[in-house]
């Protein structure tokens, strides 16, 4: 019997629909954890919650674009009011964005990828946080990648926001830490995810090439790094950028 790490915790998710979210959704209920799934996908992120059910655990979705402040405001009352606290929370939703060298890509999708991958975690973790002193404590872990860490060509706006997404949760985690809150990022390389299922042949293999381990990631192997995370087990553990890369950024 899987040990049961968040018995009558709550846990929120975004960009749970499917891919790294849905993995780690499915994860904390198998713990025992209260899932609020959240994503821009209704069918999607009900379907998650049907998962979860039929294996016995209890889910709620929330529909929320997380570029939007007071959708992320709303995203935690919905969770206060379906479950009454907030515990542990994984702030993952996130897009590849426009794919064009620095001096051509527009200002709508630079706007966009901002908005979505990085000031999105700002919003939820504004209103997150209070949730969650108000219990004594929990945990956040926030999704970054390893384009947190390093550039990646065409991809400015991703790398900038994973970059911000480092640099906002080790500055959270100084900040909270003293008060019960662990605030930690994970930098997954690239996961065999839908995000990836357009990419011809060639491109995935360039992909596989640039990871010693000689494989893309599975999304559940950055759903288990998330769980210790949130989980008593990394008590000591606060503040910092934990890669899930298969040696990407070893060479």
């Amino acid at each position: 019997m899987m040990e049961q790490l968040f018995s009558e915790k709550v846990a929120l998710v975004t960009g749970a629909g499917s891919g790294i979210g849905e993995a780690t959704a499915l994860l904390y209920a198998k713990h025992g954890a209260k899932v609020i799934v959240s994503d821009i996908n209704v069918e999607h992120g009900n379907s998650v919650v049907e998962k979860i059910r039929k294996n016995g655990g209890d889910a709620q979705f929330v529909a929320c674009d997380v570029s939007k402040a007071e959708e992320c405001e709303k995203l935690v009352n919905e969770t206060i009011k379906h479950y009454g606290r907030l515990d542990y929370a994984c702030n993952n939703a996130g897009i590849g964005g426009e794919a064009a060298p620095v001096g051509d890509m527009s200002i709508g999708g630079w706007d966009k990828v901002i908005a979505i991958n990085l000031s999105s975690v700002f919003y939820c973790m504004k209103y997150q946080l209070p949730a969650i002193l108000k219990n004594g404590g929990g945990a956040i872990v926030n999704m970054a990648s390893i384009l947190g860490q390093v550039g990646f060509p065409h991809s400015a706006g991703y790398s900038a926001a994973k970059h911000g997404v480092v640099g906002l949760t080790q500055t959270a985690g100084a900040e909270y830490s003293s008060q019960g809150v662990r605030i930690n990022a994970v930098g997954p390389g690239f996961i065999d995810t839908p995000l990836l299922q357009q990419m011809d042949k060639a491109a995935k293999a360039m992909l596989v090439s640039k990871h010693p381990i000689g494989r893309l990631g599975k999304a559940e192997e950055v759903a288990e790094l998330v769980i210790w995370l949130s989980s008593d087990k990394a008590s000591f553990v606060t503040g910092s950028y934990y890669p899930v890369d298969g040696a990407y950024l070893s060479i």
